[in-house]
């Protein structure tokens, strides 16, 4: 199915341009355009409001004398449509906008007021800082202050890189992960710890080497309760018996009671073995070892007059 309408023409192989006559047509020429309205606008003759993005056609002719930075300027002619007003304005490649001329106002200009007034205070700020030197100097520090905490920003930002880079998001996943079971965690940690066990190196001695082992003995000191010591037998049982020496005496004693370490002196106790027996002229009895244990007394020196009696008794039995 063919278009309906056909923007290709064709061209003869015979076709040649410099046959066809030249129109001879005005300078600034109008042409005739459909277009749409740039922005809002009211009409200064009737009020009537024209909104943005309606259609129109419109005359298009090229403004004289007026370009910028080479690129051609046009003006649009449109009517209004309620009274007819004829409404023209204009292109403005500077600020990428629409100016207008005469016909209408243009409505809600906020946006491009805002624009002007930010570009006003920045040519004010240049030619102030132009003339103040102190306040371009404030300025630069400022300027530098800000590039410094920038910087600050940009050094936080890339040790917090480091250390995510660092962690291991599989091993903190897999330690994490609720579909192993205990045994098997278990199992992978008893694995891992025997794995780094291996990975250490001891330091071995060498062979010739001696090792000293250290043993430390303990002994226990258990201290025995001392018994009260029984009441001393009466004096008419104890039969006299001769003396033994101290030495026989002591080490039959000591054959027949143990002795135990205390910090309290050595005493001396009647074994019960003895009071069941009787008493022999061979053995001794706790009364007899105190005796024999005492050192005999020396009698004191006799003064002269004793001796002189003692001689006066001796002469009376001779004669």
């Amino acid at each position: 199915m063919s278009e309906r309408k056909v923007l290709n023409k064709y061209y003869p192989p015979d076709f040649d341009p410099s046959k066809i006559p030249r129109m001879k047509l005005a300078k600034n020429r109008q042409y005739t355009v459909r277009l749409m309205a740039p922005f809002n606008m009211r009409c200064v003759t009737c009020g009537e409001y024209i909104y943005k993005g309606k259609k129109f056609n419109a005359r298009k002719e090229d403004v004289e004398h007026e370009t910028y930075l080479g690129i051609r300027i046009y003006r649009f002619y449109i009517k209004c449509t309620r009274c007819l007003q004829e409404i023209s304005f204009k292109t403005d490649p500077q600020n990428t906008d629409y100016e207008i001329e005469a016909g209408a106002t243009r409505n809600f200009m906020a946006l491009k007021l805002a624009e002007e007034q930010a570009r006003r205070e920045l040519q004010e700020e240049r030619e102030e800082e132009a003339n103040n030197p102190m306040k371009m100097l404030e300025n630069r520090t400022e300027q530098s202050r800000n590039e410094i905490e920038m910087l600050e920003s940009l050094e936080e930002l890339r040790d917090l890189n480091r250390r995510q880079q660092a962690v291991d998001y599989t091993t903190m996943l897999q330690q994490y992960n609720t579909g192993e079971t205990e045994r098997e965690r278990l199992e992978r940690e008893e694995r891992e710890d025997e794995e780094l066990i291996k990975s250490v190196n001891f330091k071995s001695k060498p062979e010739g080497g001696t090792r000293i082992v250290a043993e430390e003995i303990i002994e226990e000191v258990k201290e025995e309760a001392v018994d009260p010591l029984p009441a001393p037998p009466p004096a008419k049982l104890a039969k006299p018996i001769c003396p033994l020496p101290a030495a026989a005496s002591k080490s039959k004693v000591l054959t027949a009671q143990p002795l135990v370490k205390r910090k309290i002196p050595l005493v001396l106790v009647k074994p019960k073995a003895a009071a069941t027996t009787k008493p022999t002229a061979t053995s001794t009895t706790a009364t007899d070892i105190p005796k024999a244990a005492e050192v005999p007394k020396t009698p004191a020196p006799a003064a002269g007059l004793s001796l002189l009696a003692a001689y006066s008794d001796s002469s009376e039995d001779s004669t």
